[in-house]
């Protein structure tokens, strides 16, 4: 019974859809319910009044009721001139089909539409945006200008954490140079303490050593140096080069350079010099030298004998002129001869005792 009547159905849906005219619909609709209305009343009344019989003759009923629907769908064909030649199966398939096609175009339709509905509110449509204002602009300023304050804000921090760092680091450079200047301090009272030192050690040594005579202590040194590094190394211990000032330390130094240099004759630095004024000697210590032994060369009488320690082929002294400012003692005979300053001889050193 469901089933033809679903049949139906589809086959007015199928015709509505082909384009029929409003009289179609009319007809149809007309013999539709006077089919059905008589039918769904007697089949109430049947299935009401005769329930064991249908269970009971169940096949028979099912194909009686075939056959009425077969012939009821022919005569409604006919009525509503529809084509009987193909058979109920295609039709049915064809209503079916096109009853899948109206389903598929209808539930497209209703999704389509709920799109269109929510479309607005899930993306609404862009609109063009206002253009800007003058408040607009002097709010973005403002803001602009806050962002720029803080920035400014943090630099100023930063400056203030840099500006001590300086701060600590000058004071930490000031107390190493204390430091360093106070070492330097040290180590030259250090070095003046050595100093005094070797000097001390230096006149020690030179009255052990040496020719202690009154208040002189001489002492001999035989490194060839030139007359002012040899002066140098003589105050470096404490002293000076040789300064003898009368006959009687000039007659002692003789005998100990003789002693000390026999058999050779080597000449030996005083600390005489005329470097100042040509033909002005003077000792080491700036006082003028008032006591001088020249080698003079022999020259004798008619019938003298020349003396063994004479140098009858040299020269008198001094003959350097400018050339030769320095003075150095013999050491066979104790004469002075001048020589060149940085000619390398031997020297003696006087101490102080």
């Amino acid at each position: 019974m469901c089933g033809w009547i679903g049949r139906l159905a589809l086959a007015l849906a199928g015709r509505s859809s082909l384009g029929a005219g409003k009289s179609s619909w009319m007809q149809a609709a007309w013999l539709l319910g006077a089919l059905l209305v008589p039918h769904l009343l007697s089949f109430g009344h049947g299935a009401r009044g005769h329930g064991k019989e249908w269970e009971g003759v169940w096949g028979g009923a099912l194909e009686e009721e075939r056959d009425r629907e077969s012939l009821m769908l022919k005569n409604l064909q006919e009525a509503l001139g529809l084509p009987t030649g193909v058979g109920n199966k295609d039709n049915l398939a064809e209503n079916s089909e096109g009853k899948e096609v109206w389903e598929a175009t209808e539930t497209q339709g209703e999704e389509e539409e709920e799109e269109t509905t929510t479309t607005p509110s899930s993306s609404p449509t862009p609109f063009p945006s206002p253009s800007p204002t003058s408040e607009d602009t002097v709010t973005y300023i403002l803001g602009r200008l806050a962002s720029l304050d803080a920035g400014l804000h943090q630099l100023h921090i930063r400056l203030h954490v840099l500006d001590t760092r300086v701060v600590e680091l000058t004071q930490g450079l000031r107390r190493l140079r204390d430091a360093a200047s106070d070492t330097r301090d040290s180590v030259q009272a250090l070095k003046e303490v050595q100093v005094r030192s070797e000097q001390e050690h230096g006149r020690l040594e030179g009255c052990l050593k040496g020719l202690r005579l009154g208040h002189k202590c001489f002492l001999l040194s035989r490194d060839f140096e030139t007359q002012a590094a040899a002066q140098a190394r003589c105050k470096a211990r404490g002293g000076s080069l040789a300064q003898p000032a009368d006959r009687q330390q000039m007659d002692a130094l003789s005998r100990y350079l003789r002693a000390a240099l026999a058999p050779y004759n080597w000449p030996v630095w005083l600390g005489v010099h005329d470097r100042r004024s040509e033909g002005l000697y003077l000792f080491e210590n700036g006082q003028r030298v008032s006591f001088f032994a020249w080698h003079r060369a022999l020259s004798p009488e008619s019938g003298a004998q020349p003396s063994a320690a004479s140098h009858p082929l040299s020269p008198d002294q001094p003959n350097g002129g400018i050339l030769e400012n320095c003075v150095a003692q013999a050491s066979d005979d104790g004469s002075w001869w001048d020589h060149d300053c940085e000619r390398r001889l031997y020297f003696v050193c006087e101490f102080p005792f």
